[in-house]
Order: structure tokens, then C-alpha cells, then sequence
């Protein structure tokens, strides 16, 4: 199969790139059912904006590229070993030509492998079947969304839907709390793959197939056809919205399977996905791997942006939220940032730096490589590339899920003087003290939409521990025009703390059906 090494790369930059058309359906019918002028309204058409910005130009449209996960189905005969070989060898190239980020992290060193390849990823899954053509499927599912998975032991007592038995009900009431408790740390509005049954492993497993059906597609299963319609209905219902601003869309999809299990056992798993749904395959000739056909709506078949233009210019007549919009170039003083107040847009210029998990560790106990003091810190893990003069350059730089700096992000604020913490999906109770006591302010950016803020940064004036890998690296970027929205204040105020209380009472209030 002298073809099958360019499929499987073509596969991969088109999952990466450009967005399946039957996602982009459900992210148009979003855009049509939101409230017009309001904040989730205002994300849905920046986020629909790179959709449009990854395709033309070819790049990530999330720079968390995630686990790349392959299920190849292929006749009997044919060479799985030389297959793997060649995924492997295109994900490496992938990687290099920076269309999947350096994801692959050592456990026990933390070290980045720097092309995706090392035990476990990616992750290559192969099954036999008796047509005679070859089909790979690839699901790229980034940590933030990852990190909001969920398994379930029946029975449970579960914060706002009470007791859940093993029966469909208590299916029913696990879904609903998943999309509950992922708020928009996932990257919301978001799709869902249930999987009822199996063992802990073999559930998430099930879980995560179901994200390779058809967002479109109808359950042949009459009683979990009944699961996925009341989930889709009433998950809507809970208020939390777009990253999690409130608002009427909360959930894209649900899709659910079941499988037999232990007597003593009843899991029910929860595969979280964001917006940015990026899974594609390909149905290859067995002879010479060239690529017949695509599993699925490929993006430039369906086109939505006329439409969210027009949404667009219909929302700057129909404001529904009071917003300012405030320009402010780094350093920051303390004073502008006491002038700030939740739900403000915030425009930043002047330099900006990096910094996730491992920077603010390693923050906790040494001094930073700049000054810090009225500075911006962006929680992000950049995909970057090198030209040939050696200068680096921002290719996609959307947020990463800041709630993980939680522990540490307090006393970063208070120890360098922080007057910025730019994210996604917002930050608990310690972090809301260091704002309000130091005079900070959290920024929610627009989660996924890594080529609507990689436009914002003109330059790489440097970067500090490279050793990190170059997710992790402390980069120190010049920026012009980012825009995010205050979501936590530094006089105590908290969007997310807001949206979290009113969706748990919307959570606890619904009428629980009967499943017969």
C-alpha cells in the first residue's frame, strides 16, 4: 500500500484543520438558538471565526491537539505491523510541520518526547472485519475536555439529581450531572459519549466510540434513544452555555451505548467532548491505500460563516448585556484593574506571557526569569513553529482549562504582583481571595479558538524553560488587540461561582420522567 503513509497524514491535518460538516451543523443551530447580544452569542461567532480562520489557513483549529486515537478497521491479511509503522511516522511528520502540538509527556520525568510518539501514543486500536477496503478513524480529543470525564458506580447519591439506582433513571441522572459539573471547564457548548456497562476500562472505552457516530445520526435502542432526546432537551435547560457564561446552549450532542456487565458491578461512563469536535476518517483501497471516500461531512462542504455574520450584525442592535470595553497595555496598574468589573471586555496590548502547569510549579519556589509585577499570564500551551532564519512563531494559542493552577495560583498573584490570569473555564475560591486582596482580575478567553488569538500576537520576544517541553515553556509574546471577558473580579465577584449556583437549582428542580 504505497499510499497509505499520505492518507493516514492527510487524515490527521484534516482532523486537526478542518472541522467535519456534520459538527458544524450543530455549531450553526447553536448560533441560531442563542440569545442574541449576550456573552455565549458573542463566543459562538469568534468561535465559528476560526473555524473558518483554520481551514484557510490550515492549521489547528485548538492548539491542544490531544491524544490522537486511530481505530483502523481492515480486511483479513493485512499487515497491521507496517500499518502501525506508517501512523507512527505520520503523526511524527504531523507534528513537525505543526499541525498536532508536542503532546506526549513522559509520566516519571515529565519530558516531552517532542513528536507525539512514546508508550501509549498515540493510541492505535485495530479490528478485523470482512469488507474488502480498510477504514482509519481519528479522534482528537484535547486534555481539557479529557479532564472532564466522569464514571459513575451505581447506585449513588449525586449532588442535585439525588439518589441514582441502576435502571435507566439513574443513567438518565449521571448524564445530566456530567454536563453539570463540566460547567465550561470542557470547552462548552460540548458533546457527550455514554457508554452503560463494561468494566472501568471497557466503559470509557464504549464511552469514547460513541463519539464516532454521526451528530445527526437517530439510536436504534428505543429506551437509550429516549436517554439521549430527554439529555438533549433538558441539558439545555441548566443555563451554563457557551464557556460557561450562561446562556440556552449548553449541549451539542449525546450519543449512548450500552454493553453487558458484572452482576456486582454497574459503571456508567462519561466521555466529555468541547465544541471543537475533531474526528475524521477515511476509507482507504486495501491494494494501494489510497483514499475512496471520508467517514464523515467534510468541513468544506458545509459552509456556515454568511450566517454568522448576519447574526452577528443582527446582535450589535439587540444588546441584551450591559459590556464595556476597556484597553489596557502591560505592565498593568493595580488601579486599573480596581476599575474593572465582571462581564467587562478586556483588550490587551504590550507583552504577555505563558504559563501552565509546570511553570507555576516551578514558580511556587523560584523566582521568575522577567519582572512579573503588573504583568499578564496566559494559560496556554502554544503550537509553535521554527522558520528557517530560526525565529519562532505562534501558530494556534487558544486557552488551556486554568482551574488545574488552582493550588498554586493565589500565591503566584501575590508573590510576583499578577494583575492578569488569562484562561478558560475559571478559578475557585483561593484564587478569588488573591484577586480581590491583590488587585487582579480573571480573563475567560474563548476556549478552542487558537487561531483567532494566534492573529493577536505579532512576535516571540523570547522564551524561558524550554525544557519544559514547548506546551509547558514560558513564552513572552507581543500582543496587540487579545480581547477576553472579566469573568472574576478583584471585588469578589465570580461569573462561573454565579452560573455554577444557578444551574445546580435548575439541576435539582427538573421533573424526573419515567422510563418504562
Amino acid at each position: 500500500m504505497q499510499h497509505f503513509y499520505q492518507s493516514v497524514y492527510d487524515l490527521i491535518v484534516e482532523t486537526s484543520t478542518n472541522l467535519p460538516g456534520d459538527v458544524r451543523r450543530a455549531v450553526q443551530a447553536a448560533g441560531e438558538n442563542e440569545d442574541k447580544g449576550t456573552r455565549s452569542a458573542l463566543s459562538l461567532s469568534r468561535i465559528a471565526d476560526n473555524i473558518h480562520m483554520a481551514e484557510c489557513n490550515v492549521s489547528p483549529i485548538c492548539q491542544d491537539t490531544g491524544m490522537p486515537t486511530f481505530i483502523i478497521h481492515c480486511p483479513v491479511g493485512a499487515n497491521q505491523i507496517i500499518m502501525k509503522k506508517q501512523i507512527l511516522e505520520a503523526v511524527a511528520n504531523a507534528t513537525k510541520a505543526s499541525k498536532l502540538r508536542t503532546n506526549s509527556v513522559d509520566s516519571l520525568t515529565g519530558a516531552n518526547s517532542g513528536d507525539n510518539l512514546g508508550p501509549g501514543t498515540p493510541v492505535v486500536h485495530f479490528e478485523q472485519w470482512e469488507r474488502d477496503d480498510i477504514e482509519v478513524k481519528l479522534i482528537l480529543k484535547g486534555g481539557g475536555c479529557e479532564n472532564k470525564n466522569i464514571q459513575y458506580s451505581l447506585p449513588a447519591d449525586l449532588e442535585g439529581v439525588g439518589k441514582a439506582g441502576r435502571d435507566l433513571d439513574g443513567i438518565r441522572k449521571c448524564v445530566m450531572h456530567a454536563v453539570y459539573q463540566a460547567q465550561g471547564q470542557g470547552c462548552s457548548a460540548g458533546f457527550i459519549g455514554v457508554g452503560i456497562g463494561g468494566d472501568r476500562t471497557s466503559g470509557y472505552e464504549l464511552a469514547k466510540h460513541q463519539l464516532f457516530r454521526h451528530v445527526d445520526d437517530v439510536n436504534p435502542h428505543p429506551e437509550l434513544r429516549k436517554v439521549e432526546e430527554y439529555v438533549m432537551e433538558h441539558a439545555n435547560t441548566l443555563g451554563i452555555g457557551t464557556m460557561g457564561f450562561g446562556g440556552q446552549v449548553t449541549l451539542l450532542g449525546c450519543k449512548v451505548g450500552v454493553m453487558n456487565r458484572l452482576p456486582a458491578s454497574f459503571f456508567v461512563s462519561v466521555a466529555y467532548n468541547c465544541w471543537a469536535f475533531r474526528r475524521q476518517g477515511v476509507v482507504l483501497n486495501a491494494e494501494t491505500g489510497e483514499i475512496n471516500g471520508w467517514s464523515y461531512p467534510r468541513g468544506t462542504e458545509v459552509s456556515f460563516q454568511e450566517a454568522f455574520e448576519a447574526s452577528a450584525e443582527e446582535a450589535k442592535n439587540t444588546p441584551k448585556e450591559e459590556r464595556r470595553e476597556i484597553v489596557l497595555t502591560t505592565p498593568i496598574s493595580e488601579e486599573q484593574i480596581r476599575g474593572l468589573k465582571v462581564g467587562d471586555v478586556v483588550v490587551i496590548n504590550g507583552t504577555m506571557h505563558t504559563g501552565r502547569d509546570a511553570l507555576h510549579k516551578y514558580l511556587m519556589d523560584h523566582d521568575a526569569p522577567v519582572d512579573l509585577n503588573g504583568a499578564a499570564i496566559y494559560h496556554c500551551g502554544p503550537v509553535m513553529s521554527k522558520d528557517e532564519a530560526g525565529e519562532w512563531h505562534v501558530k494556534a494559542a487558544g486557552p488551556t482549562t486554568s482551574i488545574r493552577e488552582e493550588p498554586y495560583q493565589g500565591d503566584i498573584i501575590k508573590k510576583f504582583g499578577i494583575r492578569a490570569v488569562i484562561g478558560k473555564g475559571g478559578m475557585g475560591p483561593k484564587t478569588l481571595a488573591a484577586l480581590k486582596e491583590h488587585g487582579g482580575v480573571y480573563l475567560n478567553a474563548i476556549g478552542g479558538a487558537a487561531q483567532y488569538y494566534a492573529q493577536c500576537f505579532k512576535k516571540v520576544e523570547g522564551v524561558d524553560y524550554m525544557e519544559f517541553g514547548i506546551p509547558e515553556a514560558m513564552w513572552h509574546l507581543e500582543t496587540e488587540g487579545f480581547a477576553a471577558i472579566v469573568t472574576m473580579d478583584s471585588h469578589g465577584n465570580s461569573l462561573h461561582a454565579d452560573v455554577e449556583k444557578n444551574s445546580l437549582e435548575k439541576l435539582a428542580a427538573l421533573k424526573e420522567p419515567v422510563f418504562k
